[in-house]
């Protein structure tokens, strides 16, 4: 696959194409500068900081209030106070389709037809141009297949493609409250934050492999966070490795990326892969430092 430059930086509003209709509630890091792949073009994204936050107000297992909260999900007296919560799962796959970005949703089986949260992809210039739902013992998945509408091809720009991810995510704790104690994201703008955090150290898994003729298979674990996906990239194309293909998946608290890369059209080789390996976990372990406290 032919590897696309892209240099973008995170600012605090949605261009004119790409508004939300409702801002998001999770904030990005900003200042980082990406110029990497993912197969990612060069328009620049700016992900909106500010908006309306849910509510600070606590219960045990928050339910909404009607059918038409949760998205066409399970009205009120259905499920139980004591049903214990799935771990929400938010996959963005860019290798499956050459056309389209495939955005995977589960949520146990509490999940509706996800109305709104097709409109908010809508709000961010994409088109919706296949939906389905299937069932398996895990739960219920809607699956969408999303373009640019102003381009009509799959989304190539990690920023936007972070900020799907966190439209999702947005969306998964307004409509299902509940959700925001399995989500690393609950911690700030849920109504129920996670019981406990991610040891950072324990967590973050990294491995290297040959993957054909002509790429390495990059596999990240580690502790989610806004910005995350964003910030991967910027690491490993910042060594001048090219990301190619991949697919991020958000799985409660935790987020796993698999990323096709490559050093000049051929696979990595061993030095390049320690090196890499070693920016990735001094990024991924490093304590966060506020901008402000300097």
């Amino acid at each position: 696959m032919a590897v696309a430059m892209a240099s973008c930086s995170l600012g605090v509003n949605l261009n004119s194409n790409c508004s939300l209709k409702k801002p998001l509630a999770i904030p990005l890091q900003t200042g980082a500068t990406v110029q990497g792949s993912f197969g990612f073009g060069s328009k620049s994204f700016f992900i909106v900081q500010k908006g309306r936050l849910l509510s600070s107000s606590t219960s045990t297992t928050p339910q909404a209030s009607s059918a038409t909260a949760v998205e066409g999900g399970k009205p009120d007296g259905i499920q139980s106070e004591t049903d214990k919560i799935p771990i929400p799962k938010v996959i963005i796959d860019q290798d499956s389709d050459p056309n389209a970005t495939v955005v995977e949703i589960t949520f146990g089986d509490r999940l509706g037809a996800l109305l709104d949260t097709m409109s908010a992809l809508r709000n961010l210039g994409l088109n919706v141009v296949k939906a389905n739902v299937y069932l398996d013992s895990s739960g219920k998945h809607n699956k969408f297949a999303i373009t640019r509408a102003d381009t009509g091809r799959k989304v190539e720009d990690p920023e936007l493609l972070e900020a799907i991810r966190l439209t999702i995510i947005n969306n998964l704790i307004e409509y299902h409250p509940e959700s925001s104690s399995q989500l690393a994201m609950g911690a700030a703008f849920g109504i129920v934050p996670p019981p406990e955090q991610v040891d950072v150290d324990v967590a973050t898994h990294i491995s290297i492999s040959d993957d054909g003729p002509n790429r390495s298979l990059l596999y990240v674990e580690s502790a989610d966070r806004p910005g995350l996906l964003v910030d991967l990239v910027k690491t490993v194309t910042d060594i001048d490795v090219a990301v190619e293909s991949g697919e991020f998946d958000t799985e409660g608290l935790l987020a796993k990326a698999k990323f096709h890369v490559s050093y000049r059209g051929k696979p990595l080789i061993k030095p390049l892969q320690q090196v890499l390996a070693n920016s990735l976990r001094y990024y991924l372990r490093r304590p966060m430092t506020e901008e402000g406290s300097f």
